[in-house]
């Protein structure tokens, strides 16, 4: 069963969030503060984090930012902040996923959904090594090892790795990239290619600005190059 964690101080949207999960089988735990929520997670270790940003103790970034000290468990953002910039600075510290209040529910659950499965591990995996001159992807063990130091990787973001390593060489069109990451209702959400992107090349490009490796081909798609 999937365990979730909801962080909001509001108690009527922690109310309506633990009764639609609960409904719908999930197991539910409710912080209404950062400190309360750090400490459910390392206890009760759920399955994906549903954090609102506007919390009375600490801003949600900085949570996002403990939870990232030492889990990659999927966070969805929860919050009535709409400027891009405290978005990307959300994604940047490590969050998943944005969704604005107020939201739909049946959209929420459906981003619960994607997030927990990118996470899940893949059966059958190989133990093939990814080496380029920068970094080495170790697609076995889902990790990313840089200049001798690994390489902390939300679940999105590895699974769009994933996707363009074991195409190496290939162009994957956005729409391949956004349907197998995301999902088929995100097919046209080419924004969501430009921001994570960025934040791969950020991580693991040398020059991010002039990438060797994550290429894009303008109005098609991307391509790994080793």
């Amino acid at each position: 069963m999937t365990r979730v964690l909801v962080v909001d101080d509001e108690p009527q949207i922690v109310r309506a969030l633990v009764i639609n999960l609960k409904a719908r089988k999930y197991e539910v735990d409710a912080a209404h503060d950062g400190a309360s929520a750090l400490e459910l997670a390392a206890s009760r270790h759920p399955d994906v984090v549903v954090l609102d940003l506007g919390l009375p103790d600490m801003d949600g970034v900085e949570v996002i930012k403990g939870l990232r000290g030492w889990t990659r468990v999927p966070i969805i953002v929860l919050s009535a902040r709409h400027a891009s910039d405290e978005k990307v600075e959300a994604l940047d510290a490590g969050a998943d996923d944005y969704v604005t209040k107020p939201f739909g529910m049946d959209e929420l659950l459906a981003r619960m959904r994607a997030a927990v499965r990118r996470a899940e591990p893949v059966a059958g995996e190989d133990d093939s090594l990814v080496v380029t001159d920068s970094f080495t992807v170790d697609l076995a063990a889902k990790k990313v090892n840089r200049d001798g130091t690994d390489i902390r990787l939300t679940p999105t973001e590895w699974h769009l790795l994933e996707v363009l390593v074991r195409n190496a060489g290939r162009l994957v069109s956005q729409t391949q990239l956004l349907q197998e990451v995301w999902g088929p209702a995100y097919r046209t959400e080419t924004n969501y290619l430009r921001v994570y992107l960025a934040q791969l090349r950020r991580k693991l490009e040398r020059d991010p600005s002039h990438p060797r490796h994550f290429i894009t081909e303008p109005g098609m798609g991307y391509r790994f190059e080793s």
